[in-house]
């Protein structure tokens, strides 16, 4: 049925009344102007509010749409879009990052032909193999200095669908938003829903402009205040080191070892809890195993502190193994349907975060965790994906809403836990970068970008994510070679200066170093901390591109400071022919 036009009205600010969802907001009214178009469906009454929300400091428009239940009778929205924008070209060509596990988010473009071009997850999560991201460019394909860009960053962390439809007239039509193919919500009388809301932003002058006003936006007006100009520690974690083998002692050889090179904090990765010596058990028993670590934590922590570094450590809340305690006491906590087999991934199932007695279970347990000792930071992972989306807790007729009362359960946790402990800095994860979008953002500085940690592999990734996500937000991490996942041998100059265009740090066993690697190391970081400021808060021109065959597989990364004074260019030569040499 057609939507028709009833009235608008243009407020100051930004209005969002949603707790613990993430959103752009602004500090003050000034900020913004949101003009807020009513729709209304005159057979039924139902409602439809269009929010365009325009940003005064920030080359963007916020858009979100809200379904108001006015009918008099229950309704089922089974497909309700973020933002519709309609133009008009002779041809449009696409910008998308697509990819898998330890490939993330590689640039891929295309022609736009007639007919519906999309992407889309129905995972549970934004997903490795695309991501809530868009740009398209008129004439041809985009390049960093033009042609013009409209690009639609969708601020949402769970199932999304972006599609571009080509008519018979060559005009393009853009969809994006919740992905309708998982997606029913039943609405009440006089209930509401609203969608995730999607960044709408336009350059003239290509893919350098569009990401720069990006992240400005997500630096300034996205991610947490708190870590809004605060730099990341230079951190080793400590699962490329020792795996599920860690004990008090281990960790503490560790640290020690890690100090002697000026890190600063040290990452306590999986198998420090439960009964947890492999993949097979002990998720969603968050207390200290007692056999690897038979003074508690509180002991570590403090020999940690003493050696002068800081203490993080490493969770997977939304997972349980069916070997727990958890499981054993409430077997029904876990998405699965009744009746039939349940799927495990990587040994584990999925909670039901849609429930509000698994949240409020998971807000205790973790906030024990931190009230225990001086934790000050925490890596939230996430291994696998939902399969059998079913929830004991719902009726049969809203089995549909499950994946996105999921998603919505986990933004509240964050919110939950972040809002009682602001000064911990966490950082998000999924299976590697499995969850890099907005939404994750607005509770977490920093995302683990892949499991992936070869410096080569790391190039090509790093540059995708950067055309929406600013560069401190991508944790990037030193490991050894031969590298664990590629076995590839790239030398430490190289893996560090891809870690260095990032949120800094190590995936390795420090007591290895031998003294010339241990100095070699301590540089890096003194070098890295010279130029932390200009790449957590500069301007990113990206000069070469691994995915431009014409560079000879090069990347280069210029900083620039905000005042224009300063600036640090990051080139690396990825592969080239012998002879063909790119000038420095």
């Amino acid at each position: 049925a057609p939507m028709e036009y009833r009235s608008h009205r243009i407020v100051r600010g930004k209005p969002f009344a949603e707790t613990h969802v993430p959103h752009v907001y602004t500090e003050s009214v000034d900020e913004a102007t949101t003009l807020m178009v009513e729709m209304v469906d005159p057979v039924t009454k139902l409602v439809i509010e269009l929010h365009f929300s325009v940003m005064h400091n920030y080359n963007a428009i916020v858009r979100r749409a809200v379904a108001i239940n006015r009918t008099g009778a229950e309704v089922r929205l089974e497909r309700l879009m973020s933002c519709t924008v309609d133009l008009d070209a002779d041809n449009y060509h696409m910008t998308m990052l697509s990819g898998g596990w330890a490939r993330e988010r590689q640039v891929v473009q295309r022609e736009l032909v007639d007919g519906l071009t999309q992407f889309k997850s129905s995972r549970g999560a934004s997903s490795h193999q695309f991501n809530p991201f868009m740009a398209i460019s008129p004439g041809r394909a985009a390049s960093e200095l033009g042609p013009s860009v409209y690009a639609f960053t969708l601020v949402y962390s769970g199932n999304f669908a972006a599609m571009a439809e080509v008519s018979e007239s060559r005009r393009l039509r853009i969809n994006v938003g919740i992905n309708p193919e998982t997606f029913q919500w039943t609405l009440g009388r006089h209930e509401s829903f609203s969608t995730p809301e999607c960044i709408l932003t336009f350059s003239q002058h290509g893919l350098g402009d569009m990401s720069r006003d990006l992240h400005h936006l997500m630096r300034q007006r996205l991610m947490p205040p708190r870590w809004r100009t605060e730099l990341c520690p230079v951190l080793l974690n400590t699962w490329e080191a020792a795996y599920f083998n860690v004990t008090h002692e281990v960790v503490v050889d560790i640290a020690r070892a890690a100090a002697r090179a000026d890190i600063e904090m040290i990452v306590l990765d999986d198998g420090w809890f439960g009964k947890r010596n492999d993949i097979n058990s002990g998720l969603g028993d968050w207390h200290v195993n007692r056999s690897k670590f038979p003074y508690g934590l509180d002991q570590l922590v403090r020999e940690v502190n003493e050696l002068g570094l800081e203490f993080g450590i490493w969770v997977e809340p939304e997972m349980v193994s069916y070997d727990s305690d958890l499981h054993r006491r409430h077997p029904d906590w876990a998405l699965h349907v009744p009746t039939r087999g349940r799927t495990t991934g990587r040994n584990q199932f999925v909670l039901d975060f849609s429930r509000k007695d698994v949240r409020d279970h998971i807000v205790q347990q973790l906030s024990d965790l931190l009230c225990s000792t001086n934790i000050k930071y925490v890596k939230w992972d996430m291994n696998r994906h939902l399969t059998e989306v079913f929830s004991h807790e719902f009726p049969p007729e809203q089995q549909g809403e499950i994946s996105h009362r999921f998603i919505l359960g986990v933004y509240e946790v964050l919110g939950r836990l972040t809002s009682a402990f602001p000064d911990v800095l966490l950082e998000t994860c999924s299976g590697g970068g499995g969850r890099f979008d907005a939404g994750m953002l607005f509770f977490s500085p920093q995302i683990w970008t892949s499991d992936n940690t070869d410096a080569v592999s790391r190039v090509m990734i790093q540059h995708g994510t950067s055309l929406a996500y600013p560069m401190r937000t991508i944790s990037a991490h030193v490991s050894a070679v031969p590298n664990h996942q590629t076995a590839r041998v790239t030398p430490l100059k190289t893996r560090a200066v891809v870690a260095m265009c990032g949120a800094f740090g190590f995936e390795l066993d420090p007591r290895e170093w031998r003294d010339e690697e241990l100095t070699e190391v301590k540089n890096y970081v003194t070098l890295y901390k010279q130029f932390a400021p200009l790449i957590a808060l500069g301007d990113l021109y990206r000069l070469w591109s691994p995915f431009d065959g014409s560079s000879g597989r090069s990347a280069a990364w210029m900083f620039v400071s905000q005042d224009r004074r300063e600036a640090v260019v990051m080139a690396l030569a990825i592969s080239r022919e012998v002879g063909r040499l790119n000038p420095l």
